[in-house]
């Protein structure tokens, strides 16, 4: 069965395509200018057709510094700055950002690939940090009280922690930037965001955005690169920097990690996933496999939540593999600013070949397709979306994190024999179960070894609550009342008695 529209027509820019990649700035944003930079620029591609859609500045590793420096001189005034302004602006951005969703929308569409409808998702979820964290800028507290001896008063406060660096990802180009920006600025604190050399467009957009919503100059700066060792480096190595927040694979995060140590920098890491998704025998399959859907083909399957591993009950396992493949074959791929597609392309050519990898190597390993498997003969990055089912134990599938619409299904028999698959990995970001046996569910809550959970629900992200893993997953928490601790350090004063 194929979900694929053949077609390998390459339609050209609408006139409404053409307005906005030209209203999005070309430049590095340093110290509140837009600057056209000095070498060979980027080329950025709609991965829906592979044509470059435009071309932006391109940052050298002095570039960096110069914002670095930017970020240092406006530290202390921001910091300074009362925490009811700084909830304001990041208010006002929030309106912006609903003001010109569609624009937001049809930006990531054209620069990531996803259908619309996701986009414009993401422009919901990425602006709900933003409100958010207007909020919590003004409910920093600390703590006033007599020591225990009664020698004197003890005042804990929380103070900002400094200049911060953001390296962001590709999958997510505005959420995965707002989720950083809105609690540094919150806590006080100033930045340099580094966005994925793939869709750098939206993060730009952003940084007039918040221009506009009145974020003083050298707050907040972009410097965009295809040499992101070169201009990263000398960053993290600055005794001025305080602070360095990356999300992306754990290869990288280890190496950026080994960086921050010689200056003991504050370090975020959202890095790889490896999501088991538990289908007990009791589970209600309907709930499954909306969850299903849900946790393996939004953003085609191209995030770190994405559920990697079905592991399903071995007497319900031919009915929920059944069902999921009659839905996925339903899917509608192509590119994401046409009605009624439901897939779009992936990245680029490198990660359709790593489909095709894991997919051959599973089934040369015994694994069968029920839906899909191949890449279409088209232009753009595209891959159909798959369900393999039978996959064997050693399948690389099984190990790496697919990121990509394909979804594996193995089976088991017992609690134990799941628990032990789930957590059989070296990540730890989050998990899915089903299950209609509360105290069942309550053990998985505390077996499974991830740092989220979804139960009976394929989508766990939200503003509110604190996103991040454990094992190899990464370090701290994004999101809720801990996303802006991340930010801010922790002060005691003495006062005798």
């Amino acid at each position: 069965m194929s979900a694929v529209d053949t077609s390998t027509t390459t339609p050209e820019l609408s006139a409404r395509e053409a307005d906005l990649l030209s209203r999005v700035p070309s430049g590095l944003f340093i110290g509140g200018a837009w600057e056209a930079g000095t070498r060979e620029q980027i080329q950025v591609q709609d991965p829906a057709t592979g044509r470059v859609i435009k071309r932006i500045a391109n940052a050298t590793p002095e570039d960096g510094i110069r914002a670095l420096d930017a970020a240092v001189a406006a530290q202390e005034a921001w910091a300074a700055t009362p925490p009811r302004t700084r909830a304001e602006i990041l208010r006002r951005a929030f309106d912006l950002l609903q003001e010109r969703r569609d624009d937001f929308a049809l930006l990531m569409t054209l620069e990531m690939g996803k259908p619309l409808a996701e986009a414009n998702g993401e422009v919901t979820y990425g602006g709900e940090f933003l409100r958010w964290f207007s909020e919590e800028a003004v409910r920093i507290s600390g703590r006033y009280g007599q020591n225990p001896e009664g020698t004197g008063t003890m005042v804990v406060s929380q103070r900002p922690v400094g200049p911060c660096f953001f390296i962001t990802p590709w999958n997510f180009p505005l959420a995965m930037a707002t989720r950083k920006i809105a609690p540094a600025l919150a806590a006080g604190c100033t930045v340099v965001v580094k966005p994925a050399e793939l869709t750098p467009l939206t993060t730009l957009f952003f940084a007039q955005l918040l221009a506009d919503a009145g974020v003083p100059a050298g707050v907040v700066n972009v410097v965009q690169t295809n040499t992101s060792g070169a201009v990263s480096a000398p960053i993290i190595a600055d005794p001025r920097l305080r602070k360095l927040s990356f999300t992306g694979s754990t290869p990288v995060g280890r190496a950026l990690l080994a960086q921050a140590a010689q200056n003991v920098l504050r370090t975020s890491m959202e890095l790889g996933g490896n999501a088991p998704f538990i289908v007990f025998e009791d589970a209600d399959l309907d709930k499954a496999v909306e969850g299903a859907m849900l946790a393996k083909y939004r953003n085609i399957g191209q995030a770190c939540t994405a559920a990697n591993r079905f592991i399903v009950h071995e007497s319900v396992a031919d009915e929920f593999s059944r069902r999921v493949a009659a839905k996925v074959a339903a899917l509608r791929v192509g590119p994401g600013t046409e009605d009624g597609v439901t897939i779009g392309p992936l990245i680029d050519d490198r990660a359709v070949a790593t489909m095709q990898a894991l997919v051959g190597d599973a089934v040369e390993r015994g694994a069968r397709v029920l839906t899909g498997g191949t890449a279409p003969d088209r232009d753009g990055f595209f891959y159909e979306p798959t369900v393999i089912v039978d996959v064997q134990p050693g399948s690389e599938i099984l190990r790496e994190e697919i990121f990509g619409p394909v979804l594996a299904i193995t089976t088991f028999a017992t609690e134990d024999e799941a628990v032990a698959r789930a957590n059989e990995t070296e990540y730890g970001l989050v998990g899915y179960v089903f299950t209609q046996d509360l105290a069942r569910g309550q053990r998985m809550i505390d077996r499974v070894d991830t740092g989220m959970m979804g139960l009976n629900t394929g989508l766990v992200s939200n503003a509110a609550a604190p996103f991040g893993g454990v094992k190899q997953s990464g370090l701290g928490r994004e999101g809720g009342l801990e996303g802006i601790h991340e930010y801010l350090s922790t002060k005691y004063t003495l006062i005798p008695a």
